[in-house]
């Protein structure tokens, strides 16, 4: 088993919020609602620089921090504000890797624990940097994942075929006898199917299966 990490095994809904407060001890005061906007602007316009499968973080100049930092720059200047100094980002940072920025999606918990009761290896693939492995653990789920797949590790991110494979072999597993289960569409199914693994996109609306429990029911199938 493989899963994607944000918005499939956790989701972040207090973004603005923490920036927010954060930048706030910095000096600058704005309302969370619209340094989310702004993020997810800034995050656009920072991903259309990178190509199809190119990882965000080990691509910049300067690694996940550097990332970040010109993340939160970009998210300032969009709302017509300098960015406070880099003690700002790097207590984003931090704050980012702790369990309270972050909600488990329903059902998390429990499937990771029934794969494991099953017997089931399982690998975390996903787009994300080098703190996503105490991200899983400070939430609980460490002891139930064999294999933390992260994009900068590897350098290629989804849905590029590499860091899919990269999961394989840390499962010891061919790609055919790997399920992949991802929230989007295209970086998770379509690329897990491409690396010849089985994918289930998860997305309530359209997609393979609306919950983490369907995960289950498929096995079982």
């Amino acid at each position: 088993m493989s899963f994607d990490a944000t918005g499939t095994l956790f989701v972040c809904p207090r973004r603005g919020e923490i920036y927010a407060e954060v930048l706030a001890r910095h000096g600058l005061r704005l309302g969370p609602t619209e340094i989310e906007s702004s993020f997810r602007t800034a995050w656009s316009e920072l991903d259309c620089r990178l190509g199809r499968g190119e990882d965000r973080y080990s691509s910049h100049p300067d690694g996940a921090r550097g990332f970040w930092r010109e993340l939160l720059e970009r998210s300032c200047a969009l709302l017509g504000h300098e960015a406070p100094g880099p003690f700002a980002a790097a207590e984003l940072f931090a704050r980012f890797e702790r369990a309270d920025a972050w909600e488990l999606r329903p059902g998390a918990r429990e499937v990771l624990a029934e794969l494991r009761r099953r017997g089931l290896r399982v690998a975390v693939t996903s787009n994300w940097d080098r703190r996503l492995p105490r991200v899983l653990s400070n939430l609980g789920l460490g002891g139930d994942i064999d294999a933390v797949v992260c994009s900068e590790d590897v350098g290629a991110a989804k849905p590029a075929e590499t860091i899919f494979l990269a999961a394989c072999r840390e499962l010891d597993l061919e790609p055919a006898s790997v399920l992949h289960v991802g929230d989007t569409k295209v970086e998770d199914r379509e690329g897990a199917v491409a690396a010849g693994l089985r994918a289930l996109w998860l997305n309530p609306a359209e997609g393979d299966i609306g919950t983490l429990e369907e995960v289950l029911d498929y096995l079982r199938s």
